[in-house]
């Protein structure tokens, strides 16, 4: 334990005393030698005492040693010399003479800096998260990662990696920095994969489960300040600047010191804690959430603040897409493979086999997790698969399933009708109205439960619970389970018309009542997409069309089919895409029936196209508007504008109304 220097207190001037208390301290003084000191105790007992003696302050508890120190020095120093009972008094002038300089002392202090040789306070010792990169050539998933076998991965590891992800824009390397991080977490610690995969995506679990952390910036910027000592103000006004909580987050926890270190963050520890936050509700939530991110981030180190704000705040801002978090996967499943023992006989596979057979086997594992995740998009069923048993198990294990929703194929835009009739030149095609409402993908599981989701896999069961009972009613008699892709479309049953999508957007978004219902809804069906255990996504359209219209029955003005008009002309195209106009539809999709005719999940095709009357030139109407606002820019609108509010201007009453917010379509 380093020792600190305490100076001893200067004596005062002696005073007379009688025979018989000098001839006492003369006998105190043969049994205490001059200078000795009281025997010094070490650290750990020094602070046993503290704990046994809580009634009395570090503050007075220091005084009295010095009093006793104090007394024991006047006690020696004061008999200089005994004559007949008395001491002889000096001068000031001599007894200044005679009083020797001030002695420096050595206490040991529990609390002391260390210092290196040369008295200087010593620097920490590295952490050896800090120099971890995983971005390096030849990178090897064991040596050059800072945690062991069968340790938790620590969140520093992943801090790091989004932060070398972050610094780059080229998107192979992305996937190459991720997938390096990956293949030490597959290798050292399979169990952390799940979470790792879940904090790169900035999720806590499957769209469909609607966990969202719901953490606004006023309660980050309050956490911030309430564990950095600095005021809220300061805070927000750092962000505005920054334009980014995490950065800011970061810089205040640099300059923060703490007399105990926190344990260090785990990914899997983040990640539990995450989702207790978002799950936690009530009028005391608020409290518990910022005790728990106050716990996470007086832990935090380097980089660790900064994304562990983001993700509070519900962005990563690294760049980093769903779909180069699959590649990344795949690469890492291709280059060190799972399912081995440890050490694993594979810690390479590029560097044995060529580069174009290592690319062929790369893009058809990558063509699996990808497919696999567009037909079953749930990471709590894939990551344990390719884990268990490797990639090309997954289509026997996640297949697309009634429960877990799917995301949507969606169509190109096109300017005219003769730009789709010179696409889908000598092609069979079909022609739908274009409705103005929801997508809505019902499902229907064989235990006979219905669900809704939205074309973002959110779930909407709630939102529409006359839909769930009212499809009973559409079923054929040998339908037990199904998967539909629909339209839920505002419904005006007085006039029996269409309403706009605007009308739509004022029905409850969650828990709605059916006898509460003021907006009707009408639901167009145009795609069959599961029947009866069988996914239907690989056949063609006319096959899904027919079967649709074989197992289903309408409900007037509640289920029905979309209107459709199966034709090769473009007068009859045209005619058509009027009439639906007419019909307060936006326009049409168009779609070929035959060739190039499977349901392609999750991917904008050019086998759809959707011919609204908005694109069309010389259809659409223009709106002169105002700028009559902005709105701060984030990330790397930082400084700038990230967006305006618009206004028309009301003749009538002089003034302006907004009308809307535009944030892209501009240059910074």
């Amino acid at each position: 334990m380093e020792e600190a220097e305490v100076i001893e207190p200067a004596k005062d001037i002696p005073v007379k005393k009688s025979k018989a208390s000098t001839k006492s301290e003369i006998k105190d003084k043969k049994s205490t030698p001059k200078g000795a000191t009281k025997k010094k105790t070490s650290p750990k007992s020094k602070l046993s005492q503290f704990k046994k003696q809580p009634s009395k302050s570090a503050k007075e508890t220091s005084e009295e040693k010095k009093s006793d120190e104090v007394k024991t020095e006047e006690k020696s120093d004061q008999v200089e010399k005994e004559d007949n009972g008395c001491t002889e008094e000096k001068s000031p002038k001599e007894e200044s003479e005679k009083v020797p300089s001030p002695k420096k002392k050595q206490i040991h202090s529990f609390f002391g800096v260390k210092k290196d040789k040369d008295g200087k306070p010593s620097a920490p010792p590295a952490d050896p998260g800090a120099s971890y990169d995983p971005s390096k050539s030849k990178y090897h998933p064991i040596e050059d990662a800072f945690w062991k076998h069968g340790e938790k991965v620590p969140y520093l590891a992943l801090a790091r990696t989004l932060e070398e992800v972050e610094g780059v824009k080229a998107r192979l390397k992305m996937i190459e920095i991720l997938s390096n991080y990956l293949r030490s977490v597959v290798v050292l610690s399979p169990d952390d994969l799940l979470p790792s995969v879940y904090l790169c995506l900035n999720k806590l679990a499957p769209a469909y489960h609607s966990l969202e952390l719901g953490v606004a910036d006023t309660t980050l910027y309050k956490t911030i300040a309430q564990t950095t000592g600095r005021s809220v103000a300061q805070i927000k006004s750092d962000v505005a600047a920054a334009g980014d909580v995490g950065i800011v987050a970061e810089q205040s926890k640099s300059t923060q010191r703490v007399m105990f270190k926190p344990a260090p963050l785990t990914v899997r520890g983040v990640f539990d804690k995450l989702k207790e936050i978002a799950q936690m509700s009530g009028q005391a939530s608020m409290g518990k959430k910022v005790d728990k991110i106050q716990s996470m981030f007086v832990a935090c180190r380097f980089s660790e603040a900064r994304f562990l704000m983001r993700s509070l705040a519900g962005k990563l801002r690294i760049g980093l897409a769903e779909q180069s978090v699959l590649q990344a996967i795949a690469l890492a499943c291709v280059t060190t493979p799972p399912c081995q023992g440890f050490p694993p006989e594979k810690i390479n596979v590029a560097s044995t086999m060529s580069a174009e057979a290592f690319k062929s086997r790369l893009d058809e594992e990558a063509l699996i997790i990808k497919t696999t995740y567009c037909e079953c998009p749930n990471y709590d069923m894939i990551i344990p698969v390719i884990l268990r048993e490797g990639v090309k198990a997954l289509p026997q294990h996640c297949r697309l399933t009634p429960g877990i929703p799917l995301k949507p194929m969606l169509a190109h835009p096109t300017k005219g009708v003769s730009e789709v009739l010179q696409r889908f030149d000598g092609l069979k095609f079909t022609c739908e109205w274009k409705y103005d409402g929801e997508r809505a993908q019902i499902h229907l599981s064989e235990d006979g439960k219905v669900s809704v989701y939205s074309r973002n896999q959110e779930d909407n069961t709630s939102k529409y619970p006359d839909i769930v009972g009212r499809l009973p009613s559409c079923l054929g008699s040998e339908v037990k389970s199904c998967v539909l892709d629909t339209e839920a479309v505002a419904w005006d049953c007085v006039n029996k018309r269409i309403q706009p999508f605007q009308v739509l957007s004022t029905r409850k978004k969650k828990d709605c009542k059916e006898d509460e219902i003021k907006v009707q809804v009408c639901v167009y069906m145009f795609d069959l997409l599961y029947l009866n255990g069988e996914p239907l996504v690989q056949r063609p359209l006319a096959e899904r069309r027919k079967l649709l219209k074989e197992n289903f029955r309408q409900v007037e003005e509640q289920l029905v089919f979309a209107t459709s008009l199966d034709t090769t002309t473009m007068e009859e195209v045209q005619d058509f895409l009027e009439e639906s106009v007419k019909g307060n539809c936006e326009g049409l999709m168009v779609k070929t029936l035959e060739s190039d005719a499977t349901y392609e999940i999750a991917k904008r095709s050019r086998n759809w196209l959707k011919l609204k009357k908005d694109y069309l030139d010389g259809v659409g109407d223009t709106l002169d508007l105002v700028v009559v606002g902005g709105y701060f820019g984030k990330g790397k609108r930082a400084g700038l504008y990230g967006g305006f509010l618009l206004a028309c201007y009301h003749p009538d009453t002089e003034e302006y109304q907004s009308v809307c917010k535009l944030g892209t379509g501009f240059s910074d």
